[in-house]
């Protein structure tokens, strides 16, 4: 077994150099765990730096925790950066990660192989590419994000213990107990701070639960409130103030999640108010991934910085992420109705197919203008799409998007490869290249997704490199930006104004 594993090869030098001046460029690709306190700390901890010899360093919390170190109540490990978008050179172990999220693994080791099987791997292979890049197993990372979702949701929250368990995922409140009073010798309930007492008391559905994700700056937050501004569909989202909200559901529950950003703490602020806390996991992890929270910016913007064409345009907005989808089916709803249409235009058609059979939210909710929940498949194929006002081969694509999306519940989640992936979707009738490629970018969160043929990247590259070019032109042009070709085509959108551009 691999002991000390370092991530990008860093030698421990290098990783104690970062420990000694407490070097936020760390913060999330390796933890220190301390052989004379048994604990596990972020490189950024405030706590004096341990002294050479006794530090262990890993390339994650989980390979820190299997190796018997509990996590540290300072520099709290479970609020380190989520650096998951740059596992691993096949983004295999990424997408496990994801997967894994949302509760992709909470069978145990049972479980490793069906994974596996989803993302195009065996089981073993599996392993053996968490092993190397995370140094640990598939059920340990799970087991430790468990852990430290339950001890976020202890400092953070005024949850009950009993909520908390329910939430981060554990079987029964007596095995919550055990795991806390095993990895920090106390009960859960004893590392609740006392600055919690000042936060609201109440339901999670009507006060809602906040929590913090941290990013790796920077972070281009008025791109991203820019283009989830342009987008945003009546009666589901709703931008004021420079807060993002949207309305959720999970079966048959309905709420509210709300997004804020606190630059100076490098973190986004996420309310929730959903009536399941089973659901927060899987709630956090959609917010993750349409605010490409995970995403390992500094390595990115420095890698097509490196294209003479790219280059100017991420020094001008540096830290511009790839922004996701909400939901797969809803993504890829938006993609066909925005084929050939400007991004007013398919808001506006969006708006249209919400009000005509999305479900209406309670009017209690407290945000009048938050009205619907985006409709499920079967509400789409159900319903009457002639009143759209699109073309009869467009709507005949929803129609047929919303039959194949209820047939196969996993159809917007990673499987296999990038070119598999988008082989099955350009497998549904009225999706083609351009669609397939653009739903793989925003829901199946493909770093090196690239819709060549998009109006709005061909006209950016025109404006950059002063010569037009077509989609096979451009395409050879972007080799040199894989692995991160979502960014780059992120950059070249940034180029147009939305009123023009298709996507």
């Amino acid at each position: 077994m691999c002991e000390d594993l370092i991530m990008n090869s860093l030698d421990r030098d290098v990783c104690y150099r970062a420990l000694q001046t407490r070097d936020a460029r760390f913060d999330g690709r390796l933890f220190v765990g301390v052989t004379s306190t048994g604990i596990y700390c972020r490189p950024v901890c405030p706590a004096r730096t341990a002294k050479r010899e006794n530090c262990r360093f890993f390339a994650s919390a989980a390979a820190a925790q299997a190796a018997g170190f509990r996590p540290c109540l300072r520099c709290r490990p479970e609020t380190a950066p989520d650096l998951a978008s740059w596992r691993g050179s096949a983004n295999t172990v990424s997408r496990a990660l994801a997967l894994i999220a949302e509760g992709g693994l909470d069978g145990g080791e049972a479980g490793v192989e069906a994974l596996g099987e989803r993302l195009g791997v065996g089981g073993r292979q599996l392993r053996r590419l968490f092993q190397q890049h995370l140094g640990a197993s598939p059920v340990t990372v799970a087991q430790t994000r468990r852990v430290l979702f339950a001890k976020q949701l202890i400092q953070e929250t005024r949850m009950s213990m009993i909520e908390v368990a329910s939430a981060a995922g554990f079987g029964s409140v007596r095995r919550f107990n055990e795991t806390f009073r095993n990895l920090f010798g106390r009960p859960p309930s004893a590392l609740r701070r006392k600055h919690t007492a000042d936060r609201p008391a109440g339901s999670a559905a009507d006060v809602g639960v906040t929590l913090r994700l941290r990013y790796r700056p920077p972070y281009d937050w008025p791109a991203m409130l820019g283009h989830l501004q342009a987008r945003a569909i009546d009666g589901v989202e709703q931008i004021v103030g420079g807060i993002y909200r949207r309305t959720v559901s999970s079966g048959e529950h309905v709420g509210i999640v709300e997004v804020a950003h606190e630059p100076a703490r490098d973190n986004l602020a996420v309310t929730v108010r959903f009536p399941c806390v089973r659901e927060l996991p899987a709630i956090l992890a959609r917010v993750r991934r349409v605010f490409d929270v995970g995403a390992d910016i500094e390595a990115i913007d420095a890698h097509l910085s490196r294209d003479p064409v790219l280059a100017p345009l991420v020094a001008l907005r540096p830290g511009l992420r790839a922004p996701g989808g909400w939901d797969g089916f809803e993504l890829a709803v938006r993609a066909i109705l925005g084929q050939q249409v400007s991004v007013v235009a398919a808001r506006q058609l969006a708006s249209r197919l919400v009000a005509r059979c999305g479900e209406a939210m309670p009017k209690s909710n407290g945000r009048p203008r938050l009205t619907h929940i985006f409709p499920s498949p079967e509400r789409v194929a159900a319903a009457d799409l002639s009143t759209l006002g699109m073309p009869g081969a467009r709507r005949g694509a929803l129609a047929c998007l919303a039959r194949v999306a209820i047939a196969e519940p996993d159809l917007f989640r990673p499987f296999g490869t990038v070119d598999e992936a988008i082989a099955r979707l350009r497998s549904i009738p009225g999706i083609g290249e351009w669609t397939a490629q653009y739903i793989a970018l925003r829901a199946l969160r493909e770093p090196d997704a690239f819709p060549a043929s998009d109006v709005g990247l061909l006209r950016g590259a025109a404006q950059q490199t002063g010569e037009r070019s077509t989609p096979a032109e451009l395409r050879r042009r972007s080799e040199p930006w894989r692995p991160w070709r979502a960014y780059a085509a992120q950059h070249l959108w940034t180029t147009t104004s939305p009123m023009e551009v298709t996507r």
